[in-house]
Formats: C-alpha cells, structure tokens, sequence
C-alpha cells in the first residue's frame, strides 16, 4: 500500500526496492535527491539545512520544489494521523 502511488505512475517493484539504496543505478540524482528532502522533513525537518536546499534547487525549479514540499507535508502528516488514529492503511 505504501508504494502504490509509485505503482500506479508505472515504478518497478525493482525501482521501488532501491528506494532505499543509495547506491543503486534505478534512482536518478534528480529522485534520490527529493528522496533525501522528504526522509529528512520525516524524521527532523530542522535538519533540511541550506545545503539540502541547494542540492533541491540543482534538480527542481522553484515550483517544483513547492510542490515537492507540499506533497511530502501532506503525506507525512496522512501518515502520522494513521498512526495516532490506529488506522492501517493496508
């Protein structure tokens, strides 16, 4: 259920198993990079640092990176009221 976002947009069950490899070929710098951003904005938002932000801007334009941010707010804020609510998203 996690990944079926990605699933539907066409990404590979190999895509989807390197997700979390960061030395794996099937992400692109572009991806890992938006990858790192949201992984961070999960765990400790305070730590998306200016260089953070710089990596963004080498792959997004700044519309993309509103985007980027408010998709990833709204799905980990989803996510977390599952959490709180006892929901299973499954």
């Amino acid at each position: 259920m996690r990944y079926a976002g990605a699933r539907h947009a066409g990404a590979t069950e190999a895509k989807i198993a390197a997700i979390n490899d960061e030395t794996s070929e099937l992400i692109t710098p572009r991806e890992r990079a938006a990858l790192r951003f949201a992984e961070k904005l999960a765990v400790d938002h305070q730590k998306v640092d200016d260089a953070l932000w710089s990596e963004l801007r080498g792959h997004f334009s700044e519309a993309e990176i509103i985007e980027l941010v408010a998709n990833a707010t709204l799905f980990i804020g989803w996510g977390r009221f599952n959490a709180i609510v006892g929901l299973d998203p499954s």
